[in-house]
């Protein structure tokens, strides 16, 4: 039967020809592409690293200066070149310092709470500073001449060096230290400044106060702006807790509200640019954890940005981010023109290929169309079929197995038909016995794997149990001579009570602060409850002991009911009441057992699984059921035992929960089937129980229930293996 989509033959000569004129020339033109993109991060990875090679040289030339300065002056105070009480000597040394260096202040704080300094806050004009030890109004800024010499008072304002961190916080390192940087806002000028500060001592070593240089973080602002690479990317710095410092935009790094200046975290600025990079390095473990440079590729509106974030530290304790980025469109335009001309020329050659490949496609087909004719004529019935040669050796090669196909064709066809039978019967043998194998594969693993995580479980219990037993025995065992010395030492009290009717008044002060009466009458009562408390963890002990078995590999002769209790116990914070219902009840039936030869261990798993099951029946029938409704008919397990036939011992477990449809009871010992929610069942519970009395025990599971009303698992095993 011919399909109707199927395509003509030309068609499928033409395509894979054209296909691969184009797959070429789009190869190239890909290569051509990626090559282009790894040259341009390969680029922009040089650029950004030129440019933080720059950044990084300016800064150290930049900031080494106040520090410098500061170990220049200091030296010469120590020497005693420079005379600290000599104000206007010093003070006109500052000023020359001032008309070389581009600072913003320089000045000394002297341990008397006096001091000194120059000032060039705008820039444009250099002030002198000087104040006393006592506010208000105890500093006072002076206008300059050419020659340093005061000669107006512009202002007074409230000071107490002593008390500002650019005083203490060198003084109290003992060492040259940067400060903390901050904003200041002096006569509607705000600005951002940080300051090299390092304690001064003379020249017999004795401390007398700290030397301070500022700069104007502003210029760096200005710097950064006048790179190269701020044409078209971003360059800032940033503090580790990420307020700006510098950015190589006009947004300055802080913010003026109501002629109060606060500085300007990196989140929060207008710069889209560093706003989101910000962001990024913050939900990427945050500024602090930055220790190396590190880049990454950010979108940002759409565009992708080269970023490179690196660490930028000094001697004096500075601790910078320095970041540069670079968009990526401004290196793609080249290469953005090379894809719409390697488009165009895989136009060109896709159209003289298409029409080389109809040419050709036309002349390698005529034979082919013979040979199909032929091969429909076959296809119809029609064996006998002579396909004539043509101009072409390899068709006719191909005509002359064609013909000699025609004639096998008639003998194979019937042995094909037979050999086929004989192959379908042999898979649906080979499948059966694969699905049966795989399925008994699947159980005997999940057998295992069940059988392993109890052993861990069991080795668990009896070596928690052992560990706490030795404690606890030590405990149990000492409380009984504590409580007698106890009574003893109340009733010698009592006697010193009697004998002495009206003790000193320390001894009735110290009786009422530790309430005497109330202890004498509280200590026997806590002792009692500590022996019962201990009495009960060694019951807990004991179970847990005697549900896991663990040194009982071998069939041993046991008490059955011991078990059982054993395994109630450890279940009991699954039957006492709760919110939701009453207790769940316990009736023990149990008859005259002898021991009974059997795996311990195993078979308390046995009655393990079968009462959570039922305490899984009966809460999944209280669910369905108001408070007062399970209050009135509450959850009930019925645990009977016998002997049968004097050979036999019988455990039955019942229960009064939402009982067991009949189609899940023709189930329930199946391997990996379960009526539970996923997660809270694994369906081999039941069939682990069950290999374990059948195969283990020569014995018997059964299941008989009755929908809403209760189910009941009767086990029998031999008394004697």
């Amino acid at each position: 039967m011919l399909r109707c989509n199927a395509l003509p033959l030309q068609i499928v000569l033409i395509i894979p020809f054209v296909l691969q004129i184009f797959g070429a020339v789009g190869l190239v033109g890909y290569l051509s592409f990626k090559n282009g993109q790894r040259a341009v991060n390969d680029l922009a990875e040089q650029l950004i690293d030129r440019s933080s090679d720059v950044v990084n040289g300016h800064l150290k030339s930049y900031l080494a200066v106040p520090q410098t300065l500061n170990q220049m002056n200091a030296n010469a105070i120590r020497r005693g070149i420079l005379d600290v009480r000599d104000h206007e000597t010093v003070a006109k040394h500052f000023w020359d310092q001032m008309q070389l260096y581009d600072l913003t202040y320089t000045g000394i704080g002297l341990t008397n709470g006096q001091g000194f300094g120059v000032a060039h806050y705008d820039g444009k004009t250099i002030t002198r500073e000087e104040w006393t030890s006592k506010p208000p109004k105890n500093l006072l800024n002076y206008t300059t001449d050419n020659q340093g010499n005061r000669t107006k008072l512009n202002a007074r304002w409230d000071y107490d060096s002593l008390n500002q961190p650019w005083y203490t916080e060198p003084i109290a390192a003992g060492k040259p230290i940067w400060g903390k940087i901050y904003t200041v806002n002096l006569s509607d000028s705000p600005y951002i400044t940080v300051a090299a500060t390092r304690p001064i001592y003379d020249p017999q070593n004795r401390l007398l106060g700290m030397i301070g240089t500022e700069i104007h973080l502003l210029k760096l602002s200005d710097f950064l702006r006048n790179l190269d690479i701020s044409k078209s990317g971003q360059v800032f710095l940033v503090e580790r807790n990420g307020a700006l410092i510098a950015n190589s935009g006009t947004e300055k790094p802080f913010t003026v509200v109501k002629a109060q200046v606060q500085r300007l975290q990196a989140i929060d600025s207008s710069n889209p640019i560093i706003q989101s990079i910000a962001k990024h390095i913050q939900t990427s473990n945050g500024f602090q954890t930055i220790s190396q440079a590190k880049d990454f590729k950010l979108e940002v509106q759409g565009e992708q940005n080269f970023v490179n974030v690196m660490p930028w530290r000094d001697e004096y304790g500075l601790d910078w981010l320095l970041v540069v980025s670079l968009p990526e469109n401004a290196f793609m335009a080249q290469i953005n023109a090379n894809t719409r001309t390697t488009i165009a020329l895989c136009l060109g050659a896709l159209a003289v290929a298409s029409v080389m490949g109809i040419f050709t496609a036309r002349w390698i087909v005529r034979p082919i169309l013979r040979l199909n004719r032929a091969s429909e004529a076959i296809a119809s019935g029609n064996l006998d079929q002579t396909v004539e040669t043509g101009s072409i050796r390899e068709f006719n090669t191909l005509s002359h197995s064609f013909n000699h196909m025609a004639r096998r064709l008639n003998e194979l066809f019937m042995a094909l038909e037979h050999s086929k039978e004989e192959l379908e019967d042999r898979v649906e043998e080979r499948t059966a016995e694969l699905k049966n194998a795989l399925a008994e594969l699947q159980r005997t693993q999940a057998q295992v794997v069940q059988a392993e995580k109890m052993s861990s479980l069991g080795q668990l219990v009896a070596g928690v149990a052992h560990e706490i037993n030795n404690p606890v025995n030590f405990i149990h065992g000492n409380l009984h001579y504590v409580q007698e010395y106890t009574e003893d030492l109340l009733r010698l009290l009592q006697v010193y009570q009697q004998h002495i009717s009206q003790p000193p008044a320390e001894i009735q002060t110290t009786a009422e602060d530790i309430e005497l009466e109330f202890l004498q009458d509280d200590l026997p009562k806590m002792l009692a409850s500590m022996k019962l408390g201990t009495e009960r963890i060694r019951q807990i002990v004991l179970s847990l002991r005697n549900f896991s078995r663990m040194d009982e590999a071998e069939y041993k002769a046991v008490d059955i009911h011991e078990g059982i209790d054993s395994t109630l116990l450890i279940l009991q914070h699954r039957l006492k009441a709760k919110s939701e219902r009453p207790e769940i009840e316990i009736i023990k039936d149990y008859g005259t057992l002898p021991l009974v030869e059997c795996y311990a261990g195993q078979f308390n798993q046995v009655i393990m699984n079968i009462l959570v099951n039922s305490i899984d029946a009966i809460e999944e029938n209280n669910a369905k059921r108001t408070y007062q409704e399970v209050k009135d008919n509450s959850g009930r397990i019925t645990i009977r035992t016998a002997v049968i036939n004097a050979t036999w011992v019988e455990v039955a477990i019942s229960d009064n929960g939402s009982g067991i449809p009949k189609a899940v009871q023709q189930r329930i010992f199946d391997p990996f089937f379960t009526t539970k929610p996923l997660g809270k069942g694994t369906g081999m519970g039941m069939s682990i129980s069950y290999q374990i009395i059948t195969e283990k025990h020569g014995g018997k599971l059964e299941c008989f229930s009755t929908p809403r009303e209760g189910t009941e698992f009767m086990i029998r095993i031999p008394l004697r293996q």
